[in-house]
């Protein structure tokens, strides 16, 4: 990279919990996170946040007015980057881009449901500005009273990772020393639930062990299953001391669209993304990738396919998180990019229990993490101790 960046602080609220600690004993467990709860008389498997967790979430709501007519996925966002800059000493001049798939989804449907009720067919007076995308990273920005650039953006489930990729872009720019950056993610709705069983993508609700069965690629049946979470990150100039983890190297791709939702089946795009990434990087290889790994049948083929493409025989050890925390789209990537600091920190990988890595690893020095949105919008990042 033409400048190494440090990421010095991260904090999460995810199914797994909302410190570092909960989250990396979760992690330690071979249980899954996973739920069962009633949609419109049905019951639909899905990752949600503790009763405790989200008790915290309900606090911060009411602790001020305006606060009140906020999106779940706003005070998530909030949530977490309150956290993740309560341990920087930064300065009020820093940027915030926090993105999201789906955005305001359960104000939206709230609303929508009620102007199709009214005789009238009035919307409700905070119903544009409580619902657009852009909600977000505004109101994290009020609320830790920054004065530098308020981005938000959906590149559905890539966004998170695109987050890290436009701080990273401000940084070495010269425009920005630090960057806020972040995914936050509330779509355990009935419609966005509905949307994903249209697609024929969704698991069943009937009882296994493993629900999602993301990395098993002898299943023979879509398993996504969709979850909540929002993660925020600092990200800092050159290589600090207090680092968690150094930004190595960073790829991106799209391909050409063949379908509104697929990517082709050798995932040209991760194959370009990864190889970028390795690039930057100045390496040839990794120890740890963490997939992004959806858990459906040709989402999850297609990345091993373009790993093997990359990596020939000797592949990384791989792993995945949505089997235990599920989907959490917008959230994912930097989802995906906490367990990677975590692996490196405690020098430990987290298997799939389901399935079996070839190759053992006793030393994890830089892992490889990746996330793509629907028609092939493609993230890798390098990341390492040191």
């Amino acid at each position: 990279m033409k400048e190494q960046i440090s990421i010095t602080s991260i904090a999460s609220i995810s199914p797994l919990g909302a410190s570092s600690e909960e989250v990396w004993k979760g992690y330690l467990s071979d249980k899954h996170f996973l739920k069962s709860k009633n949609f419109e008389k049905e019951n639909v498997i899905l990752g949600a946040i503790s009763q405790e967790n989200n008790a915290e979430i309900e606090r911060l709501k009411k602790s001020d007015d305006k606060y009140k007519s906020l999106d779940r996925s706003v005070l998530l966002a909030i949530y977490t980057s309150r956290k993740a800059l309560s341990k920087v000493k930064w300065s009020k001049q820093f940027g915030v881009n926090i993105g999201s798939s789906r955005g305001a989804t359960e104000l939206f449907e709230k609303y929508y449901d009620a102007f199709q009720k009214s005789i009238l067919r009035k919307a409700a007076t905070l119903s544009s500005p409580t619902t657009t995308l852009g909600n977000i990273a505004s109101w994290v920005a009020h609320d830790l009273q920054s004065i530098g650039p308020a981005i938000s953006h959906s590149i559905t489930c890539s966004t998170a990772l695109h987050s890290l990729v436009n701080g990273v872009a401000w940084i070495r720019s010269g425009m920005a020393d630090t960057f806020l950056v972040g995914g936050s993610e509330a779509a355990n709705t009935p419609f966005t639930i509905a949307q994903m069983q249209a697609l024929k993508i969704y698991a069943p609700s009937t009882q296994v062990t493993y629900p999602c069965k993301a990395l098993d690629m002898s299943k023979d049946k879509n398993t996504m299953v969709l979850g909540e979470g929002a993660v925020s990150l600092c990200l800092e100039r050159g290589i600090q001391k207090n680092a968690l983890s150094i930004i190595r190297g960073i790829g991106y791709a799209t391909e050409i669209l063949k379908h509104n939702v697929s990517i082709s089946s050798e995932a040209l795009c991760f194959q370009k993304s990864m190889k970028m990434a390795l690039k930057d990087a100045h390496l040839k290889s990794v120890d740890v990738i963490v997939m992004h790994a959806p858990g459906t049948v040709k989402g999850d083929l297609s990345e091993y396919r373009a790993i093997e493409a990359v990596f020939g025989k000797e592949l990384p050890v791989l792993t995945s998180n949505k089997w235990k925390i599920g989907h959490t789209l917008g959230a994912s990537g930097l989802l995906s990019a906490e367990l990677a600091i975590l692996m490196l920190q405690h020098q430990k990988f987290i298997e799939v229990p389901y399935i079996e890595n070839s190759k053992k690893i006793n030393k994890i020095e830089t892992v490889l993490v990746n996330a793509v949105g629907f028609g092939g919008n493609a993230v890798s990042i390098v990341l390492s101790r040191e």
